[in-house]
């Protein structure tokens, strides 16, 4: 539900569909003018097709695409979201997909997320830290990319538990 009362439903969808290819190009197409990089480089379709990986969209009421979200395997039990995006003046959209890209990632076992974005992008760092993803250092392929800022989150662990671990 967004602030303004209006159903959002998640769910998985196969990412080669038209609204699937609309939300990521017009992702590119924001992060080309943004960063200087479409970030399509980084990002296989195929990763997130497997049972270890999922691809999800949001749509409104009237079955609107309104955003969409990714995760991969990394390591073992660790996924990295890919391709967050909601659509301008979608408000709620981006917190709908992160809540159910964690429940679906715990679900298939992963415990651990890792992401990735660009310094610049300070909306979506800002976003990832409210929604108690922490820094991190780089992973992967960017390791040596001074624009990279890297988080990660523990998930699919109850409160209790964790608690229990700390100790």
């Amino acid at each position: 539900m967004t602030p303004s009362g209006t159903a959002i439903l998640v769910q998985r969808e196969d990412p080669w569909s038209q609204d699937a290819r609309a939300l990521l190009d017009e992702l590119s197409a924001m992060l080309a003018v943004f960063s200087g990089d479409s970030g399509q480089t980084r990002f296989c379709l195929q990763d997130v097709c497997s049972a270890r990986g999922a691809f999800l969209v949001a749509r409104d009421e009237l079955g609107i695409a309104l955003g969409c979200g990714a995760f991969r395997r990394f390591d073992y039990g660790v996924a990295e979201l890919k391709r967050l995006y909601s659509r301008p003046n979608s408000c709620g959209v981006g917190s709908a997909l992160l809540a159910q890209l964690e429940a679906e990632a715990a679900a298939v076992g992963y415990h651990k997320l890792l992401l990735e974005t660009r310094a610049v992008n300070r909306r979506a760092i800002a976003f990832y830290e409210r929604n108690g993803f922490q820094p991190t250092n780089p992973f992967g392929i960017y390791v040596h990319q001074p624009d990279a800022r890297c988080f990660e989150k523990t998930i699919g662990i109850k409160m209790e538990q964790r608690r229990m671990d700390e100790c």
